[in-house]
């Protein structure tokens, strides 16, 4: 299976348990990865016939921003399933990090990876 990568996706949300997250915000990072079979994207040099990372970066960014949520790991969720529903990827991992986490450490980023696929699994 081929891959469209997306690294470093930067996105300013309001995702937290506690309420200061949820009003003044922080920086999260997105890692995307689809899985796609791209022969037919290769073989023609078809915009049409791939998935256009530009438009996924959209979507994540927009979904994202949508609605506020407690656990990252709900916010990664609903980042994979836009993607899926949007995209014609047999397959999404998200990795979503949250660099400012509100812990006592010294930490590069706290974060979760999902991996979602269009058949249910």
């Amino acid at each position: 299976m081929d891959e469209i990568l997306i690294r470093g996706l930067r996105v300013y949300a309001y995702h937290g348990v506690n309420a200061e997250e949820k009003e003044n915000g922080q920086p999260f990072e997105l890692d995307i990865a689809l899985r796609a079979d791209l022969r037919e994207a290769c073989a023609t040099d078809d915009l049409s016939r791939t998935i256009n990372y530009a438009a996924v970066t959209k979507c994540a960014t927009r979904t994202m921003l949508s609605e506020k949520n407690d656990l990252i790991e709900r916010a990664a969720e609903r980042v994979a399933a836009a993607i899926l529903t949007e995209f014609p990827a047999d397959e999404v991992t998200v990795t979503l990090k949250k660099p400012q986490a509100p812990v006592n450490a010294d930490f590069e980023y706290m974060a979760v990876r999902i991996t979602r696929r269009r058949d249910g699994r």
